[in-house]
């Protein structure tokens, strides 16, 4: 019990931050602030994050709460491509509707430059766990090619989706994300197929 409640205070302390941020500003929002709308305590906050700045890196645990409301909801009779298009078109829509191309920029160059943890890369996080169950779920159909392994599908597919979203960061936001992936992965996607 003790381990699900803290996660729910972290996770409260993570989406009142992302919220904040994307409404006022990264630059704008104080730890007092974060704590006030997450219902939260400072010892709290401290006891999970060193400062604001480790919170540029909680950007993927909101990318995975997200992952675990669609896996409630999505049609399990999808096939495996039209799983990751599903996923991917709903995780765009979140970003261009609650992350600022700032933050996201943000995320990205924490991640260059950090010499703990990379988190967009953690294969432990709900995101990857998915894109392993889905290509294992396209190889036993028959749906993907037999000579791509399991983590050759599974990188790919998170290479190209970072890829977008690094490329939206350059063009700061100048395009809608999510219509750009809905035009671009379905073609992706065919390198996967046999």
């Amino acid at each position: 019990m003790k381990k699900k409640s803290s996660r729910n205070t972290k996770g409260k302390i993570v989406s009142a931050a992302w919220q904040l941020f994307y409404q006022q500003g990264y630059d704008d929002t104080t730890i007092e602030e974060i704590v006030d709308v997450s219902g939260t305590s400072k010892g709290s906050f401290y006891h999970y994050f060193e400062g604001k700045d480790a919170l540029l890196s909680s950007l993927s645990y909101l990318f995975d709460e997200k992952y675990e409301e669609l896996l409630e909801v999505m049609d399990p009779d999808l096939s495996p491509i039209d799983k990751l298009i599903y996923l991917n078109q709903e995780l765009f829509l979140m970003i261009e509707n609650t992350v600022s191309v700032d933050l996201l920029c943000r995320l990205f160059s924490s991640q260059l430059i950090t010499k703990g943890e990379r988190h967009l890369l953690d294969t432990n996080r709900t995101y990857y766990k998915l894109l392993r169950q889905i290509a294992i779920e396209g190889q036993q159909d028959g749906s993907f090619r037999e000579e791509l392994s399991i983590n050759d599908i599974t990188k790919a597919y998170a290479v190209f989706e970072r890829g977008l979203m690094y490329d939206w960061c350059l063009c700061n936001g100048n395009y809608s994300l999510c219509q750009y992936s809905a035009t671009m992965l379905p073609l992706f996607l065919k390198g996967f197929c046999k």
